[in-house]
């Protein structure tokens, strides 16, 4: 594991809620994951739309300003579902989107940079959130038969066309994202990061020193520390709180950058995921959890 930055300083204070992202301004830092509600293996449509349109504007009531989706959830099913729960958008509220996988079935993700497709799913990620301009518009995966810079050029075009306001990449390394830069103005990266799987440390110590917005996809796995008399369980049941909770909190302090956007196809599960933005690890327990992760 590479040598990681410490949270800002191991006290009790409570954490900034809000980021200000690089163009695209100020959001608070637990957003939604819009990925589960559509149906399994993110494919084809929810069991009830109806519930999925639901919990889209739950998450707007509770305060959520960050709205995360793809075109290929679904595959475009997410956008539709958050566009006809939501627009016209309530001010200050930002959908972010990507694109860069082609899907072929459920549980299949294909990646596909080309320029020209990459430019494509722009525009209908347009037509299907009913904007002018994506707020954020993310490169899904870096296609590995497609030069990385052609893929960085087409995205840079399309912000300086004003189709986006926002760029942001995902599951990219650090020299992927340095390369990126020379492009266009990073606002986020969005890669797998959680207790068990902290693969990307390099990558996060590298977006908090340099104020890029940091996504961690799947935020809530834990593993065995979850479990009954794990260091989640032990400092859940001593706080009131779920493991979950607990989770998000522990990534909410590893990193001020940090950006947890936990989905959910259920109103109750998403009430519980938010509830995490109240939770405040105090230094000692933060430090343990910290501890068991390593």
């Amino acid at each position: 594991m590479t040598e990681q930055t410490e949270p800002a300083e191991l006290t009790d204070q409570p954490l900034p809620a809000t980021l200000d992202l690089k163009d695209l301004g100020t959001v608070r830092r637990l957003g939604f994951g819009a990925m589960r509600i559509v149906g399994p293996g993110v494919w084809g449509e929810p069991e009830s739309r109806g519930t999925a349109v639901e919990v889209v504007r739950r998450a707007v009531e509770l305060g959520v300003d960050f709205i995360d989706t793809a075109d290929s959830y679904g595959p475009n099913i997410s956008e539709e579902i958050i566009a006809e729960a939501l627009y016209p958008y309530p001010d200050g509220v930002r959908i972010a989107t990507k694109a860069g996988f082609v899907r072929t079935g459920p549980d299949e993700w294909t990646p596909l940079g080309r320029p020209e497709y990459l430019r494509q799913q722009a525009e209908l990620s347009l037509r299907k959130l009913k904007v002018d301009s994506l707020d954020l518009f993310q490169l899904h995966r870096i296609d590995p038969t497609v030069d990385a810079e052609e893929q960085f050029a087409v995205l840079r075009d399309l912000q300086q066309e004003g189709k986006v306001k926002a760029l942001g990449l995902s599951q990219v390394s650090v020299e992927q994202l340095k390369t990126a830069e020379k492009y266009f103005t990073v606002s986020t990266v969005q890669n797998r990061y959680n207790l068990t799987d902290r693969s990307s440390e390099d990558v996060l110590d590298y977006a908090t020193a340099n104020g890029i917005g940091f996504i961690p996809w799947a935020p809530i796995s834990a593993g065995e520390l979850a479990q009954p008399g794990g260091v989640l369980d032990t400092a859940a049941k001593k706080l009131g709180a779920t493991t979950s909770q607990v989770a998000l909190a522990w990534l909410l302090r590893r990193s001020p950058v940090m950006m947890p956007i936990p989905g959910t196809g259920s109103v109750a599960h998403l009430e519980e995921n938010l509830r995490a933005a109240d939770l405040v690890l105090d230094a000692a327990t933060y430090a343990e959890i910290d501890a068991a992760a390593g």
